[in-house]
């Protein structure tokens, strides 16, 4: 009897043992899975807000997501801020478009591996009655100068965007420095600056993509469009460079980088549209006429 008391706590203690070890090993496990998910590579991207208004993000980052298993995190901003955020470590790689500051960046060794990808025009829109006669001008310039003679309504998004830098550029080659009752400065992204300047009544300079993005919104129209090269639009990608900020995703920036000035980038770039009309042109496509 004595005999068969101890084979049975022998084997209920082994019962206990291997369920001990089971029990053990699914939390190990269950531990390895759950810091794999928090290790998932997450690249940060800080872009402008024209980019992220055309829609061009949407169709571009799935795609890189799913073939290289990177989660990007977009913060679009203006190019002034943008270029801050990579600056102090807070974005790995920017897309923007302010080629004088693009390479400031880059010169300073902040930036490496500067691609620029692709290009549009910049429009200068305005109310249908158009009391400055910009659509008679023959450069944007001209059609700056009208605007400042005639004191018509001009909204500026003033946040130093790429779009505010191209603007300042062009009242500068006319001369001028606006001021008065007139000119507004918004601080906001082009969306909601075309929203004001449509409620104003008054003239912006705008890109295409968040024009065609907001257009069955605006009763603004498209005054003045070129082809004119001071309008000329082209948009970069620069990676944060790893020996100036340490913790940046440098391998996946990089991955980013040649992937959109591969064909298969380029090829989705150039085939992105809005009421059918090209918002962005692949670095090398042909320019087209007006655009």
């Amino acid at each position: 009897m004595t005999n068969d008391r101890e084979k049975i706590d022998n084997m209920v203690k082994k019962k206990i043992s291997f369920g001990t070890f089971f029990f053990l090993a699914i939390l190990v496990l269950c531990s390895f899975c759950g810091c794999a998910k928090e290790e998932k590579r997450h690249l940060r991207l800080a872009t402008t807000t024209s980019v992220e208004n055309s829609g061009l993000l949407n169709v571009l980052l799935p795609e890189f997501e799913q073939r290289y298993g990177v989660k990007v995190q977009v913060v679009a901003v203006g190019t002034g801020r943008a270029l801050e955020l990579a600056s102090a470590g807070d974005a790995d790689a920017v897309l923007v478009h302010a080629p004088g500051a693009e390479e400031e960046f880059v010169n300073s060794g902040l930036g490496i591996n500067r691609r620029t990808i692709c290009f549009n025009y910049f429009l200068i829109l305005g109310p249908p009655t158009d009391p400055a006669g910009a659509e008679d001008a023959e450069t944007a310039q001209q059609v700056f100068l009208r605007i400042a003679e005639s004191k018509s309504p001009f909204v500026s998004r003033g946040d130093n965007s790429g779009t505010h830098i191209k603007e300042k550029a062009i009242w500068h080659k006319a001369g001028l420095k606006p001021e008065g009752q007139w000119y507004l400065e918004t601080g906001q992204g082009m969306g909601p600056s075309l929203l004001i300047a449509d409620e104003k009544k008054a003239y912006i300079l705008s890109d295409r993509g968040t024009y065609l993005s907001y257009k069955k919104k605006l009763e603004l129209v498209p005054l003045y469009s070129g082809p004119d090269e001071t309008l000329y639009n082209p948009y970069s990608i620069i990676a944060t460079n790893p020996a100036k900020q340490a913790s940046v995703n440098y391998e996946d920036a990089l991955a980013l980088i040649n992937w959109l000035a591969s064909d298969e980038g380029q090829s989705l770039i150039g085939e992105y549209r809005l009421d059918n009309q090209v918002l962005f042109h692949p670095l090398g496509a042909p320019k087209e006429q007006g655009e």
